[in-house]
């Protein structure tokens, strides 16, 4: 039985090479299916940064827009911070969604 299989897979150094390239494949802490989801998140991560950079150059064009505008400036922090002059009252009106 040992005759009929071929002598170069029989060899030392294939039968080695074999073992390791599935050590390597399947059981080694940096695996094929480990590497394969790492460069899943990191490809994950780079489209959130370039969305969060996206989202920091759109607050900062806004921020720049709202120092160089006092009329806008008040009337963002009136909507969004519900701020008021000392004589007024704020009457917040909700409406009612069905």
């Amino acid at each position: 039985m040992y005759r009929r299989i071929p002598k170069f897979f029989r060899n030392f150094y294939f039968i080695t090479s074999f073992l390791f390239l599935i050590w390597m494949l399947f059981f080694d802490s940096n695996d094929f299916i480990t590497q394969y989801q790492m460069n899943k998140t990191l490809s994950n991560l780079e489209e959130e940064k370039e969305h969060y950079l996206e989202k920091m150059e759109e607050v900062q064009q806004d921020r720049k827009e709202l120092m160089s505008n006092a009329e806008l400036l008040e009337k963002f922090a009136r909507e969004k911070y519900l701020m008021k002059r000392p004589n007024e009252d704020v009457f917040i009106i909700v409406t009612k969604e069905e």
